[in-house]
């Protein structure tokens, strides 16, 4: 049995004041690289208005979202996400959501980015704040392309919940293997996997997150309440 803590972290308005998938699709678009610009940003400012009002399904996002893969080689597609990386995401990365990975890292913890969005987007931004690991949604991949679906299970809502317990069962442990569990999230959406933890930490919380946290006594931080473009 292990003595380590768990840290897990949603990404999204979480470790980050954007939502990466949303950016990463607008990218796409006001680049020339997403079909028609209008229709895609149409497309995508209708995919986050659902989600931020908690009727987005997983598979309704990925029609769009994983279709953006599909439509092109791995090449180009590495090639365009380091681009995104140095114009959007880096930028974005504030000292605060740093400071926060770097003392769950330094403690010794096992730290993991749960995220929904695809790990095509974000496996290149868990590593840049140092995390080891990733639990995301993944996109399948065949014969050299990316085919547009999902692989698997969904790493969304209670699909959170089923991710990190096959990740720590990979590993022969389980949630009850830790004295001490944390994940920090900003989004109603994670309250099944909020649920699980010993410590579900609000960050950054949108109006009904914030809500639940105060009713039930969770920690809430809020690690962008200087930035104007933060959202919840």
């Amino acid at each position: 049995m292990t003595t380590r803590r768990l840290a897990l972290f949603d990404l999204d308005h979480t470790l980050l004041p954007l939502d990466s998938d949303y950016q990463w699709a607008d990218y796409l678009a006001r680049t020339g690289r997403a079909g028609d610009p209008d229709e895609a940003r149409r497309r995508n400012d209708d995919l986050m208005d659902r989600y931020n009002r908690g009727e987005l399904t997983a598979e309704q996002a990925a029609e769009f979202m994983l279709g953006l893969l599909a439509a092109h080689t791995p090449y180009d597609l590495a090639a365009w996400h380091e681009a995104f990386m140095e114009e959007v995401i880096r930028p974005s990365m504030t000292p605060a959501a740093r400071d926060l990975v770097q003392s769950h890292l330094e403690a010794g913890d096992l730290c993991a980015v749960v995220t929904a969005t695809n790990s095509f987007v974000t496996a290149p931004i868990a590593r840049a704040f140092g995390v080891p690991h990733l639990v995301a949604t993944d996109a399948e991949y065949l014969h050299g392309r990316y085919t547009g679906r999902i692989l698997g299970t969904p790493s969304f809502k209670e699909g959170k919940v089923v991710r990190v317990n096959d990740w720590l069962a990979g590993m022969n442990l389980g949630l009850a293997d830790f004295p001490e569990s944390f994940f920090y999230s900003d989004s109603v959406n994670d309250v099944p996997l909020l649920e699980k933890v010993t410590r579900p930490i609000a960050a950054n919380p949108s109006p009904s997150l914030r809500k639940i946290a105060q009713e039930r006594g969770w920690q809430v931080i809020d690690l962008f309440d200087h930035m104007e473009d933060a959202k919840s």
